[in-house]
């Protein structure tokens, strides 16, 4: 891999599109895979527009509605679609790529062990996406917030194509490599846990959710519960964003402490307090979310190790209910009991 690379990102998405945007703009060799058919000529045509907190751009970007479309072959593949679309792109993915190929998965839950399946384990390289951005239409995408990349291996393996494959996404931003992805990957679950599936339920977005002490409160419960299924599965979890520290948060402590973790939600909330949860996002556009890959797993990973994961298990059977549209994305929904006993309030 060097400048030289085929790149090839599938997933036209606010993450997607943003990472294709800033490669292209870098002047790699980019093919961008868009769901959305009309979208195709725009952007090649006019251009991908993109806005927020780096600057805004309008970049042109060769765009295909179809994989099988790519007439060469493809030295990295960025797999950036949601959870519940990455076996068919995949699959689709594997017909471009030569046997040096890599394929980055980019997705927000653990998808890692079904992508092996596919792809095979030498050619995946897992991806923690640290920074947030927001799809405003087809063809106009926002980065929200600032942050990293963290690249690896999933088995912890060494790997020799991490360091060109950084290069690459320096690009885009700073990238770091670690040898504990599986620590990264559900350290990034947790916090997405709690943001995406708990926006995709009230309706709001990130600060103003976290101006509220209930649902502050309710952010450390779902910790507490996928930490206590982290320690059952032996698992280093990583700091998030190198700050984010759950084992102190979710440890027993006094007054201070306890107003200590509120202000560093406080604070969080501030800093991304226009993020809007990508699960929403979702529910909006009439798509499914990505609550089986996120607080799913921590709840199916629990029954597995035989732990006790009430809120998570409720978040997940409820955002089902507002993806059948028996009930609304609403603050009125953490009225019910077991919000109320773990936000420690009334749910008003």
């Amino acid at each position: 891999m060097d400048s030289s690379s085929k790149i090839v990102v599938i997933g036209a998405g606010a993450i997607g599109g943003i990472t294709a945007g800033f490669l292209k703009k870098a002047g790699y060799d980019v093919t961008l895979v868009t769901r959305y058919p009309e979208a195709v000529a725009t952007i090649e045509n006019s251009g991908l527009e993109i806005t927020g907190i780096r600057g805004d751009f309008r970049i042109r970007i060769p765009t295909v509605f179809r994989i099988a479309d790519i007439p060469h072959k493809a030295d990295v593949v960025f797999l950036a679609t949601k959870t519940t679309d990455i076996e068919v792109p995949a699959q689709e993915a594997l017909k471009i790529m030569g046997k040096d190929s890599v394929l980055v998965s980019m997705q927000n839950g653990i998808v890692e062990e079904d992508l092996e399946k596919i792809v095979g384990k030498e050619r995946l390289i897992s991806c923690v996406v640290g920074w947030g951005a927001t799809m405003l239409s087809p063809t106009r995408l926002e980065m929200t917030s600032t942050g990293d990349f963290v690249i690896g291996n999933y088995r912890g393996i060494a790997d020799a194509r991490l360091a060109p494959l950084k290069a690459i996404m320096d690009s885009v931003l700073e990238t770091r490599i670690s040898e504990n992805m599986q620590g990264y990957l559900y350290s990034k679950l947790i916090i997405n846990s709690c943001i995406t599936s708990l926006g995709a339920i009230t309706g709001l977005t990130l600060g103003s959710m976290l101006k509220q002490k209930k649902i502050r409160n309710l952010f450390l419960c779902v910790m507490k519960e996928a930490m206590d299924v982290a320690n059952q599965m032996n698992l280093n979890v990583e700091k998030y964003a190198g700050k984010v520290d759950y084992y102190d948060l979710t440890s027993p402590g006094g007054r201070w402490k306890k107003f200590r973790n509120h202000l560093l939600l406080r604070i969080i909330g501030f800093k991304y307090r226009r993020l809007k949860s990508s699960s929403l996002q979702s529910l909006e556009r009439g798509r499914p979310t990505e609550v089986d890959s996120l607080n799913g797993y921590i709840a199916r990973k629990a029954t597995e190790l035989s732990v006790e994961v009430p809120l998570n298990k409720r978040i997940v059977s409820m955002i089902h209910e507002i993806e059948r549209k028996e009930r609304k994305s609403h603050p009125e929904n953490l009225r019910e009991d077991i919000f109320v006993q773990c936000s420690g309030g009334d749910g008003q």
